[in-house]
């Protein structure tokens, strides 16, 4: 991949104060000015300090620095034209004597909302379709072979207002958001993961937090509902959707096999390895999360699920801050506000072998393209033993008793305890 410009302002922060440049961050999104920590790092320290410094926070692929890979003339110039953040990387495997070499092409998408949440709700969704179109065009000139698009792509992430009109955007797992992405995996023989929320017509009208999966024919392959709802902060979201019912399905595409594991189901380790168990080669992250809030975990769940699980990890995270008409409040105290914070962006790549891409852009649009060697997922199985050496049974037995009223905690106090220590 050819080094892109640095953004705007990357080196007008020198001797600014510290607090001017937390301020900057908070005001356009940015690190004191940079895209993201890597470019960051990458202009403030030397080459050979940089080296160094990426080796520990992003780790090797197959021992070396993770390869950067060409993004073709028509994609560079589209995210020229429409102002998103491009970057690509290449995952490789060893050389195996019995297998050929897997490859598959992977693309996240991470966007703002189009217009203001004021404007009418069908303006809304019709700038968000456009606003993408560029994008996975660029993915699919590219030669991406499965794309995945962040949570509830199709519309502002409004589940912090408790307002129930937002339920106007929910569609059914073929309307309107699938068809417009059907055109594309058509188009580009492209598998695409389409997060959207979902109107369950055929039970009672029911709302869900949904990834539909389209097959590069352009059929629907099938769906997954979010397993985890949070109910932490603004994030009211039970009060749209509960807990899906589809358990931890694996989709096997023309690309390999994938999962879905959407948003808050990234801080349940036994979500992430369901899939696993599954069979899943690929799971993909689509989130909607703030700064505030998940930030320092960001780098480090998904990465860590990639590691323990022998798959490869996509982490797609919106970008921007939305507010809405009517201010609104919820459980963590704080006074009424009109927005939930900034959405950081930030998506990126984890393999089973703990490398990972640099993250995209926090503060603006971007495609994130990747090839990895799916044949990666069973040389680290085979290297580790994770598999081999788990006691499923012991889990199996103590979450049998876990669930039952009379559960008893597995505790040996010492007698010799005071019997008021506690």
């Amino acid at each position: 991949m050819e080094k892109k410009e640095e953004i705007v302002n990357d080196n007008n922060n020198n001797g600014n104060s510290e607090e001017s440049s937390q301020t900057q961050t908070l005001k356009d999104g940015s690190i004191c000015g940079f895209q993201s920590l890597h470019r960051l790092l990458e202009s403030s320290l030397s080459p050979q300090a940089f080296k160094e410094v990426s080796r520990l926070l992003i780790g090797l692929n197959c021992g070396k620095a993770l390869e950067p890979l060409t993004i073709v003339e028509t994609s560079k110039d589209l995210s020229s034209q429409h102002d998103f953040d491009i970057q690509a990387f290449k995952f490789n495997a060893d050389k195996e004597l019995l297998r050929e070499a897997r490859i598959v092409r992977v693309g996240l998408i991470q966007n703002s909302i189009a217009l203001p949440t004021t404007a009418p709700f069908l303006d809304q969704k019709k700038a968000i379709f456009q606003k993408l179109k560029p994008i996975i065009d660029a993915a699919g000139a590219s030669g991406v072979n499965v794309l995945c698009l962040q949570e509830a792509w199709m519309m502002p992430f409004a589940f912090c207002t408790r307002e129930k009109r937002w339920c106007e955007f929910a569609e059914p797992a073929d309307g309107e958001s699938t068809q417009f992405l059907q055109g594309f995996a058509r188009k580009y023989n492209m598998v695409i993961v389409n997060p959207i929320l979902e109107r369950d017509l055929k039970h009672g009208e029911t709302i869900w937090n949904t990834a539909v999966i389209i097959g590069n024919n352009g059929n629907i392959i099938g769906k997954h509902r979010k397993n985890h709802i949070p109910r932490v902060g603004d994030f009211n979201e039970s009060t749209y959707y509960m807990e899906g019912n589809t358990g931890h399905p694996v989709f096997e595409t023309a690309y390999g096999k994938i999962g879905v594991n959407i948003c808050y189901g990234r801080h349940h380790p036994l979500n992430w390895l369901a899939f696993g168990l599954n069979g899943a080669e690929i799971v993909f992250n689509p989130s909607a999360t703030v700064g505030e809030l998940s930030e320092p975990m960001w780098p480090i769940e998904a990465r860590n699920a990639a590691i323990a699980n022998s798959y490869f990890v996509g982490s797609i995270n919106r970008v921007g801050t939305e507010v809405f008409p009517n201010p609104f409040t919820s459980g963590d105290g704080k006074p009424q506000h009109a927005d939930f914070g900034h959405f950081y962006g930030s998506s990126h790549i984890s393999a089973p072998d703990a490398s990972c891409t640099p993250s995209i852009s926090r503060n603006k649009d971007g495609l994130l393209i990747s090839d990895m060697d799916l044949n990666l997922c069973r040389q680290l199985k085979d290297k580790w033993g994770f598999r081999m050496t788990a006691r499923y049974e012991l889990y199996a037995d103590m979450l049998s008793r876990y669930v039952k009223p009379d559960f008893e905690p597995q505790v040996i106090s010492d007698p010799l305890l005071p019997k008021n220590h506690l």
